[in-house]
């Protein structure tokens, strides 16, 4: 039942977020806040891991295609079609969980620990629309995150291709430009707004309604990492299922 309990309260929440709004003159600067610590912040392990990720993919790619009679240009177009399809929204996204979300149920936990979301109903704000919205709206940005990531994802294995020997630059690029259909860039935008929906969300409904000490926001930032983990991969079936098959 804590299950369907913990369901029901988060609807109830995201439907909180949108009531009684904050002033504007407020909420600005908490949404510029918000953008520099998630998306700005976020910058720099994202190039990291794409660019390297990408790089195995080739290095991988290249090494299983030992027949002579398949074509080098093949393994530009798996690096690409792993990378724009999944790699960079789902796998990505998985990695933003751990650190964006942990930030977020950490920073709202503590709030909630030393009784400042208190403070704030008392004085007749909307918490959740002062805490959640601005996060919401900041990583309504994450899709130009995740467009960073293809291309480094991309550029990586191209570069680990012509460094490894694998084949050259002219038959990685005609790998990438094969068959390219331009919904798969749009079908990784739709699934990127929706797990930056739950990246917003469901660390911050851990956050707010965690109760106890300092033990306890540790132990809510890792029950939201698994719980918005499990809510991105679930939701990556179900788009896909719809969009692709």
């Amino acid at each position: 039942m804590t299950y369907f309990h913990n369901i029901g309260a988060y609807f109830i929440m995201v439907k909180d977020m949108f009531r009684k709004p904050t002033k504007w003159s407020v909420m600005k600067g908490l949404i510029l806040k918000d953008i520099d610590d998630l998306i700005i912040g976020s910058f720099g392990i994202v190039a990291f891991i794409s660019f390297f990720v990408g790089g195995v993919v080739t290095i991988q790619t290249a090494l299983n295609i030992s027949n002579p009679l398949i074509p080098k240009y093949l393994v530009g177009f798996a690096t690409r079609q792993s990378v724009i399809l999944e790699f960079a929204p789902t796998f990505i996204s998985i990695i933003m969980a751990g650190k964006v979300g942990s930030f977020i149920t950490s920073s709202i936990g503590t709030m909630r620990v030393t009784e400042q979301i208190d403070a704030l109903e008392v004085m007749g704000i909307n918490a959740i629309n002062y805490l959640v919205f601005p996060k919401f709206i900041a990583l309504m940005l994450y899709p130009f995150v995740i467009s960073i990531a293809m291309f480094l994802g991309i550029l990586g294995g191209m570069a680990a291709c012509i460094y490894g020997g694998f084949s050259t630059l002219e038959d990685y690029v005609t790998g990438v430009q094969l068959d390219f259909i331009p919904f798969h860039i749009t079908y990784a935008f739709i699934k990127t707004i929706v797990f930056a929906f739950v990246l917003a969300t469901v660390p911050s409904f851990y956050g707010f309604f965690m109760k106890g000490g300092a033990l306890e926001v540790g132990k809510a930032s890792t029950t939201a990492f698994v719980w918005t983990s499990v809510a991105i991969i679930l939701l990556n079936y179900i788009i896909t299922q719809l969009l692709l098959s």
